[in-house]
C-alpha cells in the first residue's frame, strides 16, 4: 500500500494547474512519463493512445490557435503541452500487443467498436499519463476547450490519429489556484448492489 504522501501527490493534494513556474521540463522527463504510463491496463492491451509533447514556441503558437480563448494563454505559458490522441487504427498493433487471440478481427470493419474502444482506452491512458506525471513531480492541467478539427489538421494530418484531450505539464504556480472545489460523496456517486 502506498503511504499518505504518495496518495497526496497522486490524488488528494493534486490540483489542476493553469499557471506555471518558469521551469523547463526535459525531454527525458517526457520520456519517463510515457515509460511509466504505458503499463496501465487497457482492454486487450490495445493501447490506442498516441502523445505529442508540444514544447517549441512555433508549435505552441500553432496549438494556441486551436484552443478556446480561455485556454490559449495557459497553453502557451506551460513548459509542455501534451496532446493525448487516439490511433483509430490501433487494432493493427494487436497481433503484437495481444498475441493470445485474433483480436484484430474484433475491430476490422466494425467502426462503432473501433470508435468506442479507441476513445475509452485512450482516455484511460490519458489518466495514467497524468498520474505518471504527478508521480514524477510534475503538475497537470487537462483541458477539453479546443477545436478538435483544427488540432487534427495541425498535428495529425495524413495519420490515423485524432485528438482526445490536451494536458499542460510543468511545475504549477500555486498562487494561480482557485480554492479547492468539492467532490461528490460516496453516497451521491456510488451504489453497492
Amino acid at each position: 500500500m502506498l503511504d499518505k504522501n504518495a496518495l497526496d501527490t497522486l490524488f488528494t493534494s493534486a490540483r489542476t494547474h493553469s499557471a506555471w513556474l518558469n521551469q523547463p521540463v526535459s525531454d527525458e522527463l517526457c520520456q519517463q512519463i510515457y515509460e511509466l504510463a504505458k503499463w496501465g491496463a487497457t482492454s486487450a492491451n490495445c493501447s490506442p493512445a498516441r502523445i505529442v509533447f508540444v514544447k517549441s514556441a512555433e508549435q505552441k503558437a500553432l496549438l494556441s490557435e486551436c484552443m478556446a480563448p480561455g485556454n490559449q494563454e495557459k497553453t502557451t505559458k506551460a513548459p509542455v503541452t501534451a496532446i493525448i490522441a487516439m490511433d483509430m487504427k490501433f487494432y493493427e498493433q494487436l497481433p503484437k500487443l495481444f498475441p493470445h487471440a485474433d483480436a484484430k478481427s474484433w475491430f476490422v470493419g466494425n467502426q462503432p467498436n473501433i470508435d468506442a474502444t479507441a476513445f475509452r482506452n485512450s482516455s484511460l491512458q490519458g489518466a495514467y499519463f497524468m498520474l505518471a506525471a504527478r508521480a514524477l513531480g510534475l503538475d497537470c492541467g487537462p483541458m477539453s476547450g479546443f477545436d478538435g478539427d483544427k488540432v487534427n489538421a495541425a498535428f495529425f494530418a495524413d495519420t490515423s490519429h485524432k485528438v482526445n484531450f490536451i494536458c499542460n505539464l510543468g511545475y504549477g504556480d500555486a498562487s494561480g489556484l482557485f480554492q479547492r472545489s468539492p467532490r461528490l460523496s460516496f453516497d451521491e456517486a456510488c451504489r453497492i448492489v
